[in-house]
C-alpha cells in the first residue's frame, strides 16, 4: 500500500462523481467515475493479493485523493471522458487514435446536392455515410462517385458565381447545373443513385441501371447506353470488394478485446447497410483481460465523441455499466443509442470476427517516435505530451515566446500559445523571456508535459531549467540547436539534454530526431509569425498619429470609439463622421487615409 496515503471511507460519500487520485507532486495519475465514491475508493484499498498488477502500482504512488460530485452515474461518466482527454493520467487507458473517420455527407436541402467528404457528422438533416477509417480509401470512393455519377463537384460559392461550366462538365461527369438548365427531376434521380450505391443497396441500384440501358439501346441511344454499363462495371466492381454480413441491412459496431501476451487488444467492426464496411484495433500493453470491462467503456465514451457518427447498436460484450454507458451516447448521438452484449448466433460470430482483429493489434502494433524518445533521450517514460517553446525578438523588441503542444505525435492546435515578455522588452535576454515561460507555465497548470523541447542550445535549456527548479518542478527538458553550419533543419542538429555537457547522440535521418526538428520548426514558425504580426501592428498604430487630420485628441477619439486598429481599418464614412467634432471634409480626409493603411495591410 501507499506509504504517502491513509484511506478512509468516511472521507467519502455514498454518492456519483468522479475521482482524481495523484502522486506526491501533485500530478494526475489516475481518473475513474463511481456511482458511490466510498464503495470504489475503499476497493482499491483492500489487501494487495486481490488486486491486479495495475492497480498495485497504482495505489503505491497515491499521495491524495480529489472528488466531484455529479447527479448522475452518466453525468459522472461524461465528467471521467473529459478529464481523460484533458489530463491524460498515466494509468487510465486513454485512447491515442481518437480521429474523427471520413464521412460522405448529402446535403439533400440543395436544389443541387453534391457529395462531400467529412470528419463530423453534424445533425443539420444531411444524409451521412460511412466511416472509412482510410482517408486513402474514402478518396478512392468518393473519386469513383464523382466519375460514375454526374454530380456538381464545386463549392456552394462557385456554384452561385459561376459563368460557365467547368472541366467536370466537358469530361462527362457532371451536369452542369451551375449555369446550365438542368431538369431537378433528373438531377435527384442521379442523387437517388448516390445514395442506393453508398447505402449498400447494389442489387436495387443494378437492376435500375440495367433496364435503363436497355431502354437507351432501343431506342438507339448508344451513346448513353454505353456510359450506363461503364456505371454498371463500375458499380460490380465495387460490390465485389463488400462482405454482406447481415440480412437486414442494418448499421452496427461490434467491439471485443482479447488478451495477448503482451498486453490487451481491442477488435472494432464497422457495419453499415449490412455489408461489413471496415475494422480498426488498438492495443494497450500491460493491460489484463480482468480490466477489460473497465477499459471497454472508458474506450466507448473516448471514442464516440460528438459529431463521431453513432450506430443505433453497438455489440459489445462484458462492457462495464452498458446502459449508463448507452445514455450517454444516446445524448451523443440525438438519437437511441443501445450498448449490449451479443444476442444469437450471429452477434456471437461478429463477435469472433472482431476478436481475431484484436488479436492483430499487437504484431501489427508499431514501435511509436514516443518509445524512440524515451530510449533516445534516456527518459523515464515516453513521452506523450511534448511542448516546444522557442523566444523571438527584433533588436531586443516585441519579445515574444511561442509554445507548440504535441500529444501522441499529433499536433494540438488547441494549445499553441503565445506568451508577450513585456519584462524582457529592449533586452534582448532570450534566457530571461524561457525564464519568464516557465513560470507562467507553472502557473498555468496541468496537464504537464512529458518532454520541453527548447529551440537553443545549453545556455536556453540551463535557464529553463533554473526557472522550474525555482518553482520546485522537475520536467524532462531537452533543448535543439544547429549543427556547425548554423542551417536550422539540417541532419546535424544537436540534441542537449540536462547535466550533460556532450549532445545525445542521435542518428542523423532517425525518426526521433525528424520529429525533433519538426517540433522545432512548428514552434519557431509559430513565434516568428507572431514577432512579425507584433512589429506590422506596431507600424500601423504609430499611423494614426501620422494621418491627416489626426492630432493627439482626435487619435483618443479614434481609439475610444474604436479600440484598435482593426477596427478602425474596417470603419465606414459614417461611423468616423460620428464622433464629436468630425465634420464630413474632415472626416473624408480620415476615411481615404485609413483605406490606404487597409490596403497596404492587405498586400
Amino acid at each position: 500500500m501507499s506509504p504517502e496515503y491513509k484511506f478512509s471511507a468516511t472521507d467519502f460519500p455514498r454518492t456519483p462523481g468522479v475521482y482524481l487520485m495523484k502522486d506526491s507532486s501533485g500530478k494526475i495519475i489516475y481518473v475513474g467515475k463511481a456511482s458511490s465514491l466510498r464503495a470504489r475508493l475503499a476497493s482499491y484499498f483492500r489487501a494487495p493479493e486481490g488486486l491486479t498488477p495495475k492497480t498495485r502500482a497504482l495505489v503505491e504512488r497515491i499521495a491524495s485523493i480529489d472528488i466531484l460530485l455529479a447527479s448522475s452515474e452518466k453525468e459522472a461518466l461524461l465528467l471521467e471522458a473529459s478529464l481523460i482527454k484533458k489530463h491524460r493520467p498515466r494509468y487510465n487507458v486513454v485512447l491515442r487514435d481518437d480521429k474523427q473517420y471520413v464521412l460522405f455527407r448529402l446535403d439533400k436541402s440543395h436544389r443541387y446536392p453534391r457529395l462531400v467528404m467529412t470528419r463530423k457528422a453534424v445533425r443539420d438533416g444531411a444524409v451521412h455515410f460511412g466511416p472509412f477509417t482510410s482517408a486513402a480509401a474514402a478518396k478512392q470512393t468518393w473519386k469513383l462517385v464523382g466519375k460514375v455519377f454526374q454530380l456538381r463537384k464545386c463549392s456552394d460559392h462557385a456554384f452561385n458565381n459561376r459563368v460557365r461550366p467547368c472541366l467536370y462538365y466537358d469530361m462527362g461527369q457532371c451536369l452542369g447545373p451551375c449555369v446550365l438548365d438542368v431538369d431537378p427531376d433528373e438531377y435527384r434521380e442521379v442523387v437517388k443513385r448516390v445514395e442506393l450505391f453508398l447505402a449498400g443497396r447494389t442489387s436495387e441500384l443494378l437492376d435500375q441501371l440495367r433496364r435503363e440501358m436497355q431502354a437507351a439501346s432501343e431506342v438507339l441511344e448508344f451513346e448513353r447506353a454505353a456510359r450506363i454499363r461503364d456505371q454498371i462495371r463500375a458499380v460490380e466492381q465495387t460490390v465485389e470488394r463488400q462482405v454482406a454480413v447481415l440480412p437486414d441491412g442494418k448499421d452496427l459496431d461490434v467491439a471485443a478485446m482479447a488478451e495477448t501476451v503482451g498486453g490487451l487488444g481491442l477488435g472494432l467492426l464497422f457495419i453499415r447497410q449490412g455489408k461489413l464496411l471496415d475494422e480498426k484495433h488498438f492495443f494497450w500493453p500491460g493491460l489484463t483481460l480482468e480490466e477489460g470491462p473497465e477499459a471497454l467503456r472508458s474506450f466507448l465514451i473516448q471514442f464516440y465523441t460528438k459529431g463521431k457518427f453513432l450506430p443505433p447498436r453497438i455489440i459489445a460484450p462484458g462492457i462495464e455499466d452498458p446502459e449508463v454507458v448507452s445514455e450517454a451516447l444516446s445524448e451523443h448521438s440525438g438519437k437511441p443509442v443501445r450498448v449490449a452484449v451479443p444476442y444469437g448466433s450471429r452477434d456471437k460470430h461478429l463477435v469472433d470476427l472482431a476478436s481475431r482483429v484484436a488479436l492483430r493489434a499487437e504484431s501489427d502494433r508499431e514501435v511509436g517516435v514516443s518509445v524512440m524518445l524515451k530510449n533516445a533521450l534516456r527518459l523515464d517514460r515516453e513521452p506523450e505530451r511534448i511542448e516546444g517553446v522557442d523566444a523571438s525578438h527584433l533588436g531586443g523588441q516585441g519579445m515574444r515566446v511561442g509554445q507548440v503542444v504535441f500529444v501522441d505525435g499529433l499536433r494540438s492546435k488547441d494549445d499553441t500559445r503565445v506568451y508577450s515578455v513585456p519584462e524582457s522588452e529592449g533586452s534582448s535576454d532570450d534566457y530571461a523571456a524561457l525564464a519568464e515561460w516557465a513560470a507562467r507555465r507553472v502557473e498555468s497548470g496541468p496537464p504537464w508535459p512529458d518532454l520541453v523541447l527548447i529551440d537553443g542550445g545549453k545556455g536556453q535549456l540551463a535557464s529553463v531549467e533554473r526557472a522550474l527548479s525555482e518553482h520546485g518542478v522537475d520536467w524532462p527538458l531537452a533543448s535543439i540547436a544547429k549543427g556547425p553550419s548554423r542551417r536550422a533543419g539540417e541532419l546535424e542538429d544537436r540534441i542537449f539534454r540536462p547535466g550533460r555537457s556532450n549532445p545525445m547522440k542521435l542518428k542523423p535521418g532517425s525518426p526521433e530526431l525528424l520529429f525533433l526538428q519538426r517540433v522545432r520548426d512548428e514552434v519557431h514558425r509559430l513565434v516568428i509569425g507572431a514577432q512579425r504580426k507584433t512589429r506590422k501592428q506596431r507600424v500601423l498604430d504609430s499611423q494614426v498619429g501620422s494621418i491627416e487630420g489626426v492630432g493627439p485628441k482626435t487619435a483618443r477619439l479614434l481609439w475610444d470609439r474604436f479600440g484598435g486598429i482593426d477596427a478602425m481599418l474596417e470603419a465606414t464614412l459614417e461611423d468616423i463622421m460620428s464622433l464629436p467634432g468630425i465634420g464630413k471634409k474632415r472626416a473624408t480626409v480620415i476615411h481615404e487615409a485609413l483605406e490606404r493603411m487597409r490596403k497596404a495591410k492587405s498586400r
